[in-house]
């Protein structure tokens, strides 16, 4: 386990659903056109007596999951969990942009980046962390519904939330896969259920149990027809030899006849 775990403990009953979250998220990481980071969600009003109840928004974004299936979907390593702080990062040097990740999401916190044409999600703003502040969702939100801080540390506002609540937190986790995540939800949070089934793709060990033995087939081939090739070659070679072999009865030599032709 990490010396640090970092995590978002979260009261989704004071969300307003103002988004400045959202705003300030896209804004403090640059997030290309078209692509979130994180996001709220809206729970349906319940109807009761006939009356609308009272709505209930939850905030969300990467739960960094202590067992996350996307760093396994990764084929070059560019997922990975940081040992410092138990963040999960992506690599921008090392991501093709295969979308494996994507999928493998089961809170569909991944998204490509529509410029960089990479996987992007949050990371917990570390230029700001790496100056003392916040990530920048934090900061600006006005009800102060997330608190985000290592919760290893019992000293941390996160920690303390957590011991304050203990037996009553909520995490939302996938039917049958509970990768684990780092986004606590104090008391209790709307709407759930809304994880899916992470897409595992194929994994290299199989691709490599299927494609390597097609791949030595189709050379094996190209082997035997260079082969035969060859054979065929050196069939015709050795006929053309036997052919130039017999018409040489004469004495004279290749050429005595034109120069017999010049002194005609």
């Amino acid at each position: 386990m990490s010396a640090q775990r970092l995590a978002m403990v979260i009261d989704s009953t004071k969300c307003i659903d103002c988004k400045a979250c959202v705003a300030a998220c896209k804004q403090a990481n640059h997030v290309s056109r078209g692509g979130w980071r994180n996001w709220i969600k809206e729970a349906v009003p319940p109807v009761v007596n006939g009356k609308l109840g009272r709505g209930h928004f939850q905030p969300g974004a990467c739960m960094h999951c202590d067992e996350p299936t996307c760093i396994t979907a990764c084929p070059t390593g560019a997922t990975f969990k940081n040992a410092a702080d138990g963040s999960v990062v992506i690599d921008p040097k090392l991501c093709i942009g295969c979308g494996n990740c994507i999928a493998a999401c089961p809170y569909g916190a991944r998204f490509r980046d529509p410029k960089k044409r990479i996987a992007d999600k949050c990371n917990y703003c570390p230029e700001r962390r790496a100056v003392g502040l916040s990530p920048a969702c934090v900061d600006t939100c006005p009800t102060k519904a997330r608190v985000f801080g290592d919760i290893n540390n019992p000293g941390s506002a996160a920690a303390k939330l957590l011991a304050a609540n203990q037996g009553k937190v909520v995490r939302i986790i996938a039917e049958k896969k509970d990768t684990k995540p780092n986004m606590y939800y104090i008391a209790s949070t709307a709407p759930q259920g809304w994880a899916v089934q992470p897409v595992d793709p194929l994994s290299f060990d199989f691709l490599a149990g299927v494609v390597a033995p097609a791949v030595k087939w189709a050379v094996g081939l190209s082997g035997l027809g260079v082969l035969v090739m060859l054979g065929r070659q050196l069939v015709v070679g050795a006929g053309s030899n036997s052919d130039s072999n017999s018409g040489s009865g004469s004495d004279s030599a290749p050429g005595s006849e034109k120069k017999e032709d010049r002194h005609a």
